[in-house]
C-alpha cells in the first residue's frame, strides 16, 4: 500500500534508553578514587597574571601556599625564630651570634658574659599618645653593632596597667632569638601613700634567671635629694649601689645613674638614659645605655640590667593625660 509508512520493529525499553543516553552523562554513583594524593614533579614557573600586584608568585599546584617576595627581590624574606614583632617587614632582624654554653653561667646569660655595653630601646606606642590608653611596654636589647641580644615584653593585664599607670606592679619577660624565656623580672605593688621613709613604700624588683630561680633584688633607698638603690644577691645582701642625679628629668641632656661599690670608692658602671628630643618629652620611647666591666660577674650584670627597668618605670614612664568626660 502506497500510503503506509513502514515502521521500525519494536525494541525493548532498556535498549532504547541506552541509544539516547549522552556519552558524557554522569554515572549513577561516583567511582572509587584513592584517598592518597601523590604530587608530581613541579612544572616550569609561570609568569604572574596581569591582575595580581607585583611581588607575588602563583602557586604551581593546588594546595601550594604562595611566598611573599619584596619588590625587586629574588628570595623570600627569612625571619629569625622567636616572638619579635618586626618593625620593618622588608629587612630581617640581625641577631647576635649565639655563644657557647658556660658551666658557671645561668642559661641565656652567656650573651652578657661577652658584652660590656648594651642598649635598651623602648618601642614607641602611638596608641598611648593618641588615646591615653596604657599598653604593655616592649624593649629591644642590642649591642654596640646594632645586633639584637634580647627582647623584653611586659606581661600585665589591662586593668592593672590603666588603673595604676607608672606605679603598677608588672612582670617583664626576657626572651632570646629562639623565643625562650631566659629571665623574668617582677615588681610587686607597694603602697605610696605611706611615709617615704617607711620600708613598705620603697620600690623593689626581683630578678629570676632562669624563671623561678631568684638571683637578686634591686631595692630602693629613701633619699631626700637623689635616686638611690642597692643591688642585692638572692639572700638580700647588698652587693653594689646605684646613685642617680639630683634631677632625673634633664631637658636636653642625658640622665646618668652611676653604679658604685658599697664603700663608694670605685665606679663599677653606669645606666644612662639618652636624650631623644621629641620622643623623650612627648612619648614613652626611652633609650638607655648600660655599661659595666667585661669581667664582672654575669649575675651582677643581669642585676644592673634589671635596675634599668625599675628606673625607667619610676622616673621616665610618662603617664598619658586622660581626656576629660566633659
Amino acid at each position: 500500500m502506497s500510503g503506509v509508512v513502514p515502521t521500525a520493529p519494536e525494541q525493548p525499553t532498556g535498549e532504547m534508553e541506552n541509544q539516547f543516553k549522552s556519552p558524557t552523562a554522569l554515572p549513577d554513583a561516583p567511582p572509587d578514587y584513592s584517598s592518597h594524593f601523590v604530587p608530581g614533579p613541579a612544572g616550569p614557573a609561570l609568569p604572574p597574571p596581569s591582575g595580581l600586584p607585583m611581588g607575588y608568585n602563583v602557586p604551581q599546584h593546588p594546595g601550594a601556599i604562595p611566598l611573599y617576595h619584596p619588590i625587586g627581590g629574588t628570595h623570600p624574606i627569612q625571619y629569625q625564630p622567636g616572638k619579635y614583632p618586626m618593625r620593618n617587614q622588608y629587612a630581617p632582624v640581625m641577631w647576635m651570634p649565639g655563644p657557647t654554653p658556660m658551666s658557671s653561667c645561668p642559661p641565656g646569660l652567656e650573651y652578657l658574659a661577652q658584652l660590656d655595653n648594651i642598649h635598651v630601646l623602648q618601642h614607641f606606642e602611638p596608641l598611648e599618645v593618641m588615646t591615653g590608653y596604657e599598653t604593655n611596654n616592649r624593649y629591644d636589647i642590642k649591642n654596640n653593632v646594632d645586633q639584637m641580644v634580647y627582647i623584653v615584653t611586659e606581661d600585665t593585664d589591662d586593668y592593672t596597667r590603666n588603673a595604676y599607670r607608672n606605679l603598677r606592679p608588672f612582670v617583664l619577660r626576657v626572651t632570646d632569638c629562639l623565643g625562650r624565656e631566659i629571665m623574668t623580672m617582677q615588681r610587686p605593688f607597694r603602697c605610696t601613700c605611706c611615709c617615704f621613709c617607711c620600708s613598705c613604700a620603697r620600690q623593689e624588683l626581683e630578678v629570676q634567671c632562669p624563671p623561678g630561680v631568684t638571683i637578686g633584688f634591686v631595692a630602693e633607698h629613701w633619699n631626700l635629694c637623689r635616686a638611690s638603690y642597692s643591688i642585692q644577691n638572692q639572700k638580700k645582701e647588698n652587693m653594689m649601689r646605684v646613685r642617680g642625679p639630683c634631677a632625673t628629668y634633664g631637658c636636653g641632656s642625658d640622665s646618668v645613674f652611676e653604679v658604685h661599690s658599697l664603700d663608694g670608692a670605685s665606679n663599677i658602671g653606669s645606666i644612662i638614659r639618652k636624650w631623644n628630643g621629641f620622643l623623650s618629652t612627648m612619648a614613652n620611647a626611652d633609650h638607655f645605655e648600660i655599661c659595666f666591666p667585661l669581667d664582672l660577674d654575669v649575675k651582677m650584670k643581669a642585676m644592673i640590667f634589671g635596675a634599668c627597668f625599675l628606673i625607667d618605670f619610676m622616673y621616665f614612664e610618662r603617664t598619658p593625660q586622660r581626656r576629660s568626660s566633659r
